[in-house]
């Protein structure tokens, strides 16, 4: 057997009768903390290039997958092998450069192309829309980014937000370094302001996302 048909193996025991006690009482929702925290802790190896200890944060976040994948199973939701098969169905069928004959040569010609089969397979499901609504469980930055990133995926909308330009004009001459520091003083400031930083980018990146959606048409 493979390293992870024995952790497949190793979770399933500790789930079934006589086994952990505690894994046995998990559930998908005691288990979001648990995600998010062996997640974090991740992102930290990856920002130190920790390279021992990302193998083991891998294994951690890899655990919640598989445990996921059990709890499922142990409903009769689904697998691990039918998680493992549907993204790699979804690999293969949006990557036709490189299973199929379409031809790019560039990473903006893939991204045109992967959101063209996306757009193709909600179209598909009876999920036109237009707009992607981001988790409402994302970090403040992170849902800010989507939220633009749905903006410049409407053309019409994207040419007439009055951000376009001024942010155009900033990301020129932008570096991580001083992208980090900009978004540092802002935050220094929110503090001094006694302003959230964080509840005031997720007010207003819910606005801008109303505002999308009214002006392409997709109800709430």
């Amino acid at each position: 057997m493979s390293s992870l048909d024995d952790l497949k193996h190793t979770v399933y025991r500790l789930r079934a009768p006589g086994g952990c006690p505690w894994d046995r009482e998990q559930t998908h929702q005691s288990l979001c903390e648990h995600l998010i925290e062996e997640t974090a802790e991740l992102l930290d190896t990856i920002d130190r290039m920790d390279m021992p200890h990302m193998r083991e944060e891998l294994g951690d976040v890899l655990l919640q997958v598989v445990l996921h994948a059990q709890i499922a199973a142990d409903n009769g939701h689904f697998t691990l092998d039918d998680v493992a098969a549907e993204i790699n169905d979804k690999l293969i069928r949006r990557h036709p450069h490189v299973f199929g004959t379409v031809d790019a040569k560039t990473s903006d010609e893939v991204l045109v192309n992967w959101e063209k089969i996306k757009s193709q397979e909600q179209a598909a499901k009876g999920k036109p829309a237009t707009v992607k609504e981001p988790p409402s469980r994302l970090p403040a930055l992170l849902l800010a980014c989507e939220v633009y990133k749905q903006v410049q995926k409407n053309p019409e909308y994207y040419g007439t937000h009055p951000l376009n330009e001024p942010v155009k004009a900033i990301a020129t001459e932008l570096t991580e370094e001083t992208a980090g520091a900009m978004l540092f003083k802002l935050t220094a400031a929110c503090r001094v302001a006694k302003i959230d930083p964080e509840s005031a980018l997720r007010r207003h990146a819910a606005k801008e996302m109303a505002a999308l959606k009214a002006a392409v048409g997709v109800s709430s």
